[in-house]
């Protein structure tokens, strides 16, 4: 594996963090400070998870087939930024849809893209060391544009997050033009051994695998419940009268979560093997339920620091051991990173209803009754993990009591 291309990919990993999501917890903010309400901004963000649930599926197969990761990767990245940048001209309702569903459709193939880049450069064999670095670099690029939209927020305003995410998005390109594509081995992005040269198997591969689907449907729980606790957490105190200035709340609910998350990615990519995929998982998903019951128990501004602890510890642990799972689960079926996209679908169905869900809960009730709602769900998921998963393990080959 080439080591030049290993750091342009934790560089890519870096910069793509701020790009990726568009405005990401500002989003609320911005549109609440022009006078939206949160049943509307809630809508309109899962409009956007709706039209990226249409991307999800072909993304992973275009990921399976593409030649050139990098440009595909590259072009989204443009896209994502563009979009967004059309919010600063007009906050119309329809510009806003329009900047949503390119941002969520784009998002969509991020996830895959990167996976398989990492998949072609390393192997299977050092693909969950890698994506431990990736992850680490993607929330320390988290950690410190936040930090940076922190202080332009206090000093500027929210506008000045666009120029930061254009900045953001040149440094990501450079990064990808690093990327040697050579060095990528495309057969083996897809789940195959370098000396195997197979057409892309047809998308019944996906349906033998009964652990995958279990695993999706317990992740579309875990998002249901995840997706809207943080931007509704910036909403709830912009739309109070409160001292604290909410773009730097914003930066501050990101700088923490993300702070945990890097040392969580490292240390769980070196552990997985010790620990199993099943442990890890069941660790995230215990977490949930616990962040939002502590978000519902008060609205004091600095109860944010443990949810947004538990927020770090939860994903920090997911964003390493789910992918890796994968691959696991999916190795020599040609079809790795549209297995990842299966995952990611349904992921993508519980976090597209999240927001309008919480949203309409909060507008018409409060939001510590969304948040406690939240919290009921994130435990069904812990009891469909529990329930089910030891069973599909038992009919699903995988490795280390996973």
């Amino acid at each position: 594996m080439s080591l030049r291309s290993l750091r342009a990919l934790c560089l890519t990993s870096f910069f793509i963090a701020d790009v990726r999501d568009g405005l990401g917890p500002f989003l609320g903010i911005f549109l609440t400070e022009r006078h939206w309400t949160p049943d509307d901004i809630g809508l309109l963000m899962t409009a956007g998870g709706l039209a990226g649930l249409l991307a999800t599926l072909p993304a992973g197969f275009i990921t399976d087939t593409t030649k050139n990761k990098r440009s595909v990767l590259a072009l989204l990245c443009l896209l994502i930024t563009l979009s967004t940048l059309l919010l600063w001209f007009s906050q119309q309702s329809g510009v806003v849809a329009v900047s949503q569903i390119v941002t969520g459709i784009c998002a969509a193939f991020v996830g895959p893209l990167i996976t398989g880049i990492t998949l072609g450069l390393t192997g299977q064999s050092g693909f969950s060391t890698q994506m431990g670095k990736n992850e680490a670099f993607n929330h320390a690029g988290n950690f410190l544009t936040a930090l940076i939209a922190g202080g332009i927020a206090w000093y500027w305003g929210i506008g000045g997050i666009f120029l930061l995410m254009t900045c953001t998005t040149l440094l990501t390109l450079c990064s990808l033009l690093a990327i040697r594509n050579k060095d990528i081995d495309n057969d083996a992005a897809r789940g195959l051994n370098t000396s195997e040269h197979q057409p892309v198997p047809g998308f019944a591969v996906l349906k033998k695998n009964r652990a995958l689907f279990v695993t999706g449907l317990t992740l579309l729980l875990f998002h249901l419940a995840n997706a809207a606790l943080l931007p509704m957490l910036s909403m709830r105190v912009a739309a109070a009268p409160a001292s604290v200035n909410p773009g730097v709340f914003a930066a501050a609910t990101v700088i923490i979560s993300q702070a945990v998350m890097i040392p969580v990615a490292i240390w769980v990519s070196r552990r997985i093997d010790r620990y199993g995929y099943w442990r890890f998982i069941m660790l995230a998903l215990l977490i949930m339920p616990v962040r939002a019951a502590l978000a519902a128990s008060t609205d004091a501004p600095f109860m944010m620091i443990p949810v947004q602890i538990l927020d770090g510890l939860a994903a920090g642990i997911l964003g390493v051991v789910v992918p890796s799972f994968i691959v696991v689960l999916l190795r020599g079926s040609g079809h790795v990173n549209a297995g990842q996209s299966v995952v990611m679908l349904m992921q993508g169905v519980g976090a597209s209803m999240s927001p309008a869900l919480t949203g309409t809960i909060a507008g018409h009730y409060s939001f510590a009754t969304a948040f406690s709602v939240l919290s009921a769900i994130a435990l069904v998921a812990v009891l469909l993990w529990w329930r089910f998963a030891q069973r599909s393990w038992q009919t699903d080959s995988s490795p280390n009591g996973a």
